[in-house]
């Protein structure tokens, strides 16, 4: 656990210094790394981990339970009176930090199950999201555009037919290193957006914190439990089942924020969410590792 918060906390600040310093660096950096480098990162994981019933498996439940929670949240308010707050709750950074934690911690086996856990929240995310977050009447984007668009998306294609070629294993070795390289820099992006969203006011001051609580306690604390409690009910390989969790405990995406300034609703929330459960999963996610253990 502690060289993965030697890796994490030293990583997101100086992301953050540099987000605040040059702030339009986080865009210059993000087009080659997302067209290019966590695809190939993705698919030596895959590579490594292999694409088989448990990454099936994983990318199922993950697909069920996360859909589920969002139409219930949508349909009973209360707690959660705004999209935003609704898809904050259940829409992690999975590709970004959920994966580099899942690297750090579990066994090359099990990462398969952390990358379908991202392929079904990126669908989710781009056929749900948008209609929870747009205020009636607004266009809807194009899913299938987006979730083409995704890097799990490529990097997946990528390992499948990469799989079928008779070079897998030495191929998963040599992308080992380049993909730990390429992940790294995906955890610096992350404290570089959020060095732009403070550098550039996007969290106003006097900002009311409290109305993201429940989205902030359900995404950081309920989401990863009930993973984690589905996991055992139903008896998954205790890889995937810890595969899950940590990535269900991963913090707010920041595509929630990318898709309420689209929609021009709930921004100063999103930002917010994203902000505070970034930082929240500095404590919660190793919680939730030594629990698991």
């Amino acid at each position: 656990m502690l060289p993965l918060l030697l890796e994490l906390i030293p990583t997101l600040a100086l992301g953050l210094a540099i987000g605040m310093r040059w702030p339009l660096l986080p865009g210059a950096l993000a087009q080659p790394l997302v067209r290019f480098g966590i695809p190939l990162s993705v698919a030596a994981l895959l590579l490594r981990s292999g694409l088989n019933r448990d990454f099936l498996q994983a990318g199922a439940l993950a697909l069920l339970l996360i859909a589920a929670l969002m139409l219930l949240l949508h349909r009973w308010p209360r707690l959660m009176p705004s999209g935003v707050l609704q898809l904050g709750a259940v829409t992690g950074n999975t590709t970004y930090f959920g994966i580099p934690v899942a690297l750090a911690l579990l066994p090359p086996q099990a990462l398969g199950a952390a990358i379908a856990y991202d392929l079904a929240g990126t669908l989710l995310s781009w056929t749900l999201g948008p209609r929870l977050v747009a205020a009636p009447g607004q266009g809807r984007r194009s899913f299938r555009r987006d979730l083409g668009q995704s890097p799990a998306t490529h990097g997946f294609l990528l390992a499948f037919v990469l799989q079928l070629t008779p070079w897998q294993a030495p191929l998963a070795a040599l992308l080992w290193w380049p993909a730990r390289l390429v992940l790294l820099l995906a955890l610096l992006l992350v404290g570089m957006r959020l060095g732009v969203m403070l550098n550039q006011g996007e969290i106003q001051p006097g900002f009311n914190w409290r109305p993201l609580a429940p989205a902030l306690l359900f995404k950081m604390l309920l989401l990863p439990l009930l993973f984690a409690i589905l996991g055992r009910l139903i008896a998954l390989p205790a890889g995937v089942s810890d595969a899950l969790v940590l990535q269900a405990a991963a913090p707010t995406a920041i595509s929630v924020l990318l898709m309420a300034e689209a929609e021009g609703e709930g921004v100063n929330a999103a930002a917010g969410l994203v902000l505070l459960s970034t930082a929240m999963a500095l404590v919660t996610v190793p919680l939730w590792w030594w629990l698991l253990r």
